[in-house]
């Protein structure tokens, strides 16, 4: 009896394959650790053939836990990281490594074309931003720097793309990342008015088919069956990019509710669901993304944080350090439970501190490569663990902040990723948004979404609403009310976070070293 769902969700840091019966209830789940490399300059890259190796290796580690994986498996979905470019050549074999989305060598291309008439019809099309991270910014930086890689190239993937291809022998894209990047998000297809915006009409040949896995689905090869022990033929289907995945697996699309999502991992995920494409809110910074979702007619807008946990990591890490100096280590639950400790004694909202601490700057719901971490407000009365308060409090802020780029401020926003385990920051941020906070008791949120689009795609569920009703309602935990007293605190701050922000714009710029823009 095939009563197995497997969703696969291929992050920068983690590869993860998680079986679920027919009803959403997770099974059990395999993870891998998945390498990339930052280099001087800006670039970030992964090796192509080990993102596929590590991930065959998630399946066949899931199938020693699940009793007769393959003859129980229904269908395989996978999702993946977005943004970035993976080249293949004639072989199907990689070009080079891949570019990732934490790749900044494109900033000073995004700069020259953001705000252009070129640009604002871009934009007009696709509802996103442009970035250093997506696809097209990178290779208009290949074309110009090393041309001989698009140049060798025959398909241009993302990273869920490229996997798709090993699992089934075909190259497509799905309608999330295919039309944000490069398409119109109300006809869900490549527009020549974007590739003209990006002087990319030379690379076009490079786009491969749209396929919206919902809908379709392709039998896994006999060469991917042999590796993953999996049956040859088992419908494989093309999931949309992870956050949209995680979005559905969180809850956004839930028939009867207006909720935004928010994602808290290593970066920062902020929805709203539009219902049709005259609910699209385009802003006038021409910031954000507008995502097709795996139902007719509607969309995800987002603005995202290059880095959240980072943020956490960082300070924590210098705890860590300055600990060990000492002699004394400390695990990273005991860290956790200082910070928590930490945010007890601190005042909130009395150092104010912007998240921007990746090397890629930022792109929500600010677009600026020069972008970094700071704190303002501190005297000789601050304290480290004033500090640790601060890094949470500006996570809060921020995704306040990109809310705030692409509406009203939602009267609820169900939280996902690992940070969403933190009562302290479910708390902060729920009261920094003014908003109630909902999680769900999945933890592996993309994996369930991509599996939902299988599960639609096969007819296990005639629609998305159905598998909702299955995969979501039942995992939400009990909403959590906003702390009033901790939201007027919060509202009195946000002004001066966003007027600080602003005047330190011109200050990343000149503190910019002028040998990392070409």
């Amino acid at each position: 009896m095939k009563d197995i769902l497997i969703g696969i969700d291929a992050g920068t840091s983690v590869i993860k394959s998680v079986a679920f019966d027919l009803e959403g209830r997770q099974i059990a789940a395999f993870a891998v650790p998945n390498q990339y490399a930052i280099l001087p300059g800006g670039g970030a890259e992964q090796d192509m053939d080990q993102t596929w190796s590590s991930m065959v290796a998630t399946l066949v580690g899931l199938g020693e836990m699940v009793e007769d994986l393959g003859s129980r498996t229904a269908a395989i979905a996978v999702t993946g990281q977005g943004d970035g470019v993976w080249l293949i050549d004639r072989q199907g074999k990689p070009v080079n490594k891949a570019w990732l989305w934490l790749d900044a060598k494109a900033g000073y291309i995004v700069d020259g074309l953001r705000n252009t008439e070129a640009d604002k019809a871009r934009y007009a099309k696709t509802g996103t931003g442009l970035a250093a991270c997506q696809q097209g910014p990178q290779l208009l930086y290949m074309k110009e720097h090393l041309p001989d890689l698009p140049a060798r190239a025959v398909t241009a993937f993302h990273c869920k793309d490229w996997l798709y291809f090993n699992l089934t022998g075909m190259a497509a894209t799905d309608p999330s990342e295919g039309v944000f990047t490069y398409g119109d998000f109300r006809t869900r297809a490549y527009s020549d008015t974007v590739i003209d915006a990006l002087d990319l009409q030379s690379c076009k040949r490079l786009l491969p088919p749209i396929v919206d896995g919902a809908s379709q689905s392709y039998p896994l090869s006999p060469d991917a069956a042999a590796l993953t022990g999996l049956l040859a033929g088992t419908p494989v289907v093309l999931g949309y990019v992870d956050v949209i995945c995680t979005a559905l697996g969180a809850g956004l699309y839930e028939p009867g509710e207006n909720a935004g999502c928010t994602i808290i991992g290593s970066t920062g995920m902020h929805m709203r669901l539009a219902n049709g494409a005259d609910d699209v809110w385009l802003n006038e910074a021409m910031t954000g993304y507008t995502m097709c979702m795996p139902i007719p007619g509607t969309y995800t807008q987002m603005q995202s944080n290059m880095a959240a946990t980072l943020n956490i990591d960082w300070v924590l890490g210098m705890a860590a350090g300055l600990l060990k100096s000492q002699g004394l280590e400390r695990s990273k639950a005991e860290l956790l439970a200082m910070a928590d400790q930490w945010l007890a004694d601190a005042k909130p909202a009395n150092i104010l501190y912007h998240p921007y601490i990746s090397d890629a700057g930022e792109r929500g719901p600010f677009v600026d490569v020069t972008a970094r971490a700071s704190f303002v407000g501190m005297s000789t009365s601050t304290s480290f663990g004033d500090l640790v308060a601060a890094v949470y409090d500006g996570l809060a802020l921020a995704a306040r902040d990109c809310y705030a780029g692409m509406g009203p401020l939602p009267e609820r926003v169900r939280l996902s990723g690992g940070a969403a385990r933190s009562k302290s920051l479910r708390r902060i941020l729920g009261s920094a948004l003014n908003t109630e906070i909902q999680t769900s008791q999945r933890e592996e949120a993309g994996a369930a979404g991509a599996a939902m689009i299988a599960a639609v795609s096969i007819g296990v569920f005639d629609t998305m609403a159905d598998c909702a009703a299955k995969w979501v309602s039942p995992f939400q935990q009990a909403v959590e009310p906003v702390d009033s007293a901790l939201a007027a605190l919060y509202e009195k701050a946000f002004p001066t976070y966003r007027q600080s922000r602003l005047a330190l714009q011109p200050v990343w710029h000149a503190m910019m070293n002028e040998d990392t823009i070409p």
